[in-house]
């Protein structure tokens, strides 16, 4: 699996190679926004097929953003979503993506399929403007911030705009604190944290770079500009300007434009509104380009389509959900350490208790995870008593499935396992519309590995540890 590590302040910078090369024109991917909203996201990461994966948790569930490589190279790209798919199979964990942008929606759809559900949400989507259009604010349509503009350069025909130089760092501080009076009178959680996130990032201006601009009048620092550049745009982190000095918005946004848009940059990135409807109505009238969009994704299994365990017959057994009169039985068959190594589950790990569980704990366990869709078992009966279990398991987000057979000592040596593999393959293959339906075996356990080709699956690849095997409808 996926060996994650939290992103900190202090080691967030170790991601800026990812970021400075990105292609997809989100300000998520950024050294400025992983480090003011890290207090609040608590993101962690990874590097998956050359790329770099940033997840975070929300709700109790973790969401992978859409994996972010150098320069967008699909292919790595595509290869990073195959390890966090398999990272998720393999914890059992459900497969959730954010910050997942337009331009890789085909990707995500053709490998998903249609049971695919998005929500893009208005207010988390990014404000792109042409970064021309800030330098000049040309045009009818920007006569406004020309009129705030030149209204202030006359009424302090003394302001200056200079880069930000070490020493600055004080100076900020105090502007800060004049300016958040009016911040933090909003009393909103967003604006409370956005502006503690401001003054933290003021040590680090000069250690990580960022382009930083200050407008003073008569010396005073009345505004200031905070942005990283990512690619071919400039990520504006931070704004702010003292409302008194009238014009000082626009001036500053075209200034800090100016001095650091190179011919490399095209696009402005001004973040998103976070759904305040002053902030949408301001940065609606600087006439964007865009609005990057950024969605969350959330690919749905075959066994999320389930609502019920199934019944199968074959010709000598039934498949049906465990009963509760099954627990001593099941008990026997689940609660049996040695003959459980082959099975790769030794109950005694979840068991918190003294002695031997019950039978109704046993029972509980399949039960648990078909309700959070994490396998579907059934029990394998012989005129009525319980002979064994079938599970579907490790269910994928492409239409695959992992199948897999117990029995119980009395029921073993006389086709049964086969029998109850080849129902599940039936079932997973047309009741489900699984595309392929994977197996393994301990490399020890020769009967298993029998069993499986009988049952009409195909060897297909070993490894120190087990024997694979698949079988796909048109086998």
């Amino acid at each position: 699996m996926l060996t994650f590590k939290k992103i900190t302040k202090k080691n967030v910078f170790k991601l800026a190679p990812y970021f400075c090369e990105q292609a997809l024109h989100m300000s998520d991917f950024s050294v400025g926004f992983q480090f003011m909203w890290n207090g609040y996201l608590k993101p962690d990461y990874t590097f998956a097929g050359n790329c770099l994966v940033i997840r975070e948790k929300y709700d109790g569930k973790y969401y992978f953003h859409f994996p972010l490589s150098k320069g967008g190279r699909v292919e790595e790209e595509a290869q990073a979503l195959d390890e966090i798919e398999r990272h998720c199979r393999d914890s059992y964990s459900r497969l959730l993506f954010t910050n997942v942008p337009k331009s890789r929606l085909p990707l995500m759809t053709e490998r998903y399929g249609s049971d695919l559900t998005m929500v893009n949400t208005r207010k988390w989507r990014d404000y792109l403007y042409r970064a021309e259009d800030f330098c000049e604010y040309p045009g009818k349509k920007y006569a406004g911030q020309r009129n705030h503009v030149n209204k202030f350069k006359k009424s302090y025909p003394d302001a200056s705009f200079r880069p930000f130089q070490a020493g600055d760092e004080g100076e900020i501080v105090a502007f800060l604190r004049e300016y958040e009076e009016v911040q933090r009178a909003k009393g909103t959680f967003l604006a409370q944290t956005e502006m503690n996130e401001v003054h933290a990032i003021v040590p680090y201006l000069k250690k990580y770079g960022f382009l930083c601009g200050l407008l003073r009048v008569n010396g005073k620092l009345v505004a200031l500009s905070v942005g990283e550049k990512c690619g071919d745009m400039i990520v504006v982190h931070v704004e702010k300007a003292l409302r008194q000095y009238e014009g000082a918005y626009p001036t500053v946004a075209q200034l800090f434009a100016r001095t650091f848009c190179d011919e490399s940059v095209r696009f402005l990135n001004r973040m998103d509104d976070g759904g305040d409807g002053g902030l949408r109505k301001s940065k609606l009238q600087y006439h964007p380009v865009e609005l990057a969009d950024k969605y969350n994704l959330l690919p749905n299994r075959a066994i999320d389509r389930l609502k019920k365990p199934p019944t199968l017959s074959t010709e000598r057994l039934t498949l049906a959900p465990l009963k509760d009169g099954d627990g001593d039985a099941y008990a026997r068959l689940a609660g049996d350490v040695e003959r459980n190594r082959f099975w790769g589950y030794d109950y005694r790990a979840d068991y918190r208790g003294e002695g031997v569980p019950s039978g109704e704990w046993f029972l509980n366990i399949p039960r648990r995870d078909f309700k959070r869709k994490n396998e579907l078992s059934l029990g394998i009966y012989r005129e009525g008593t319980l002979v064994g279990e079938g599970v579907l398991h490790r269910f994928g987000y492409r239409e695959d499935v992992e199948v897999g057979v117990r029995l119980l000592p009395e029921a073993e040596g006389v086709g049964y396992a086969a029998e109850a593999v080849k129902a599940l393959i039936s079932y997973a293959i047309v009741g489900l519309g699984i595309e392929r339906v994977d197996a393994k075996c301990f490399r020890e356990n020769e009967k298993s590995a029998k069993m499986l080709l009988s049952a009409g699956m195909k060897h297909c690849g070993e490894d120190e540890t087990y024997f694979y095997f698949y079988k796909t409808p048109a086998m």
